[in-house]
C-alpha cells in the first residue's frame, strides 16, 4: 500500500471485529513510527498498548460509568475551543450528524449522550487500544508532535490492513484509564486509539472534507 492509498483509506472506524491483532504487527508499526517528527527530537509521547483481559476489564469499568450516566472526570484540556464559530462549527455539526446517524443514534434522542459514551467506552469492539500520554511539563508544540506521531501510527496500521479510531472520549474516564495502565500523576492522557480489523457487513462511513482551496493558500506560485 503506497502512502496516498494509506491516507485515502484511513478513517475513523466505529465497528471492529473480535479478530486479535498480533503483537509482532503492533511492534513493527510502533517501531517504524519512532521516525515520526518532533521538535528538538523530544519524542514527548508515551504509549500504553492495552489488549486481552486488562482491556476487557477497563472497558467494563468505563462502560459501567457511561451506563450510569456518570459525567466523567474533570477535563484537563478542552476538547474544542469555547464559542466555536463558522466554518468550524458547520463542519463539526455535519460530521456529528453523519457519524451518529450511521450508529443508529438520532440527534433528538434524549438518551443520546449516554448511548454515545457507552459505544465509545467499548472502543467500538476493538481488541486493542493505544493510550497516548504526555509529560505535564510539555507545551502546545509537543502536543502537536504527539498528533503527528499518532497520524504516523494510524497510516502504518493501514499498511498492515488494520483500522483505527482516535478517541478523545477516554479523557472523560482518565482516572479509570490511569489506574488500568499504571500512569503516574506526572502524565496527562491525550487520547486513546482503538485498533483492529473492520467488522464485515457494517456500512462504511466517510465523513466529508472541506475542499483543499478552503484551507490552503498558495503564495508566490
Amino acid at each position: 500500500m503506497d502512502v496516498y492509498e494509506a491516507v485515502d483509506s484511513r478513517r475513523a472506524v466505529r465497528a471492529f471485529s473480535a479478530e486479535p491483532v498480533r503483537r509482532e504487527v503492533l511492534e513493527r508499526v510502533l517501531t517504524a513510527a519512532t521516525r515520526a517528527p518532533s521538535s528538538g527530537n523530544l519524542q514527548p509521547w508515551h504509549l500504553y498498548v492495552v489488549t486481552g483481559d486488562p482491556l476487557a476489564e477497563l472497558k467494563r469499568r468505563a462502560t459501567a460509568r457511561a451506563q450510569a450516566g456518570n459525567p466523567g472526570d474533570e477535563r484537563e484540556y478542552p476538547m474544542y475551543p469555547a464559542g466555536l464559530a463558522s466554518p468550524y462549527l458547520d463542519r463539526f455539526s455535519a460530521a456529528a450528524a453523519q457519524r451518529y446517524a450511521a450508529l443508529g443514534i438520532e440527534r433528538d434522542d434524549p438518551d443520546r449522550p449516554r448511548k454515545i459514551a457507552a459505544l465509545n467506552s467499548e472502543a467500538f469492539g476493538a481488541p486493542v487500544v493505544l493510550f497516548c500520554y504526555l509529560d505535564r511539563a510539555m507545551g502546545p508544540g509537543q502536543w502537536g508532535d504527539a498528533g503527528m506521531y499518532l497520524q504516523t501510527v494510524m497510516l502504518l496500521l493501514r499498511a498492515e490492513a488494520l483500522h483505527s479510531c482516535p478517541q478523545v472520549m477516554w479523557t472523560m474516564y482518565r482516572r479509570t484509564v490511569s489506574q488500568a495502565v499504571g500512569a503516574d500523576d506526572g502524565l496527562v492522557l491525550f487520547c486513546g486509539v482503538a485498533v483492529g480489523f473492520e467488522k464485515h457487513g457494517v456500512p462504511a462511513l466517510r465523513t466529508g472534507r472541506a475542499e483543499m482551496t478552503e484551507t490552503v493558500s498558495f503564495i508566490g506560485m
